[in-house]
């Protein structure tokens, strides 16, 4: 008997309002950049203890004005400072719904591999009698193992 961890029904109407809604979210976080791995990796990550730190000192160099030289960016860092604060429950969302997805992605998957399973046993027992032995064989190929070409000889 197939598993069934879920069952679910997409309409049209519901697919179309999710798309319009993601474009809508395209559209309005615009802002959004996208960095290449390597740049990734370069920058400087705020952790919690780090983000004490910015924000510590943040604090005190507005206190202090007459510390600051006019090439160090005061204003521009409170103002990263409030998106950042505005951006991380939006993105918390995001990611509760994005792995929802995954999730729900992940259940469909596994229920339909189930039914599979259970459907291709049948062609196995049934399926002879029923002129359906070529079906069966064709559908053996997911579990056909492939060969490995052997690694070259070190010289």
């Amino acid at each position: 008997m197939s598993q069934g961890i879920i069952s679910l029904q997409i309409t049209d109407d519901q697919l179309a309002g999710a798309q319009d809604a993601l474009t809508q979210l395209e559209t309005l976080l615009s802002g959004l950049i996208s960095l290449e791995a390597e740049d990734r990796r370069r920058l400087n990550k705020m952790g919690p203890k780090s983000e004490y730190f910015c924000r510590q000192t943040l604090n005190v160099l507005q206190l202090n004005p007459q510390i600051v030289p006019p090439s160090l960016d005061v204003a521009g860092a409170q103002t990263d400072l409030q998106a950042l604060e505005r951006l991380r429950p939006l993105l918390g969302r995001l990611q509760r719904l994005a792995e929802r997805g995954a999730d729900t992605e992940t259940a469909l998957g596994a229920d339909l591999m189930d039914f599979a399973l259970e459907g291709y046993g049948l062609l196995k027992v049934s399926g002879k009698n029923q002129g359906l032995d070529g079906l069966r064989k064709e559908l053996s190929g997911r579990w056909a193992k492939t060969r490995r070409e052997p690694a070259p000889p070190v010289p």
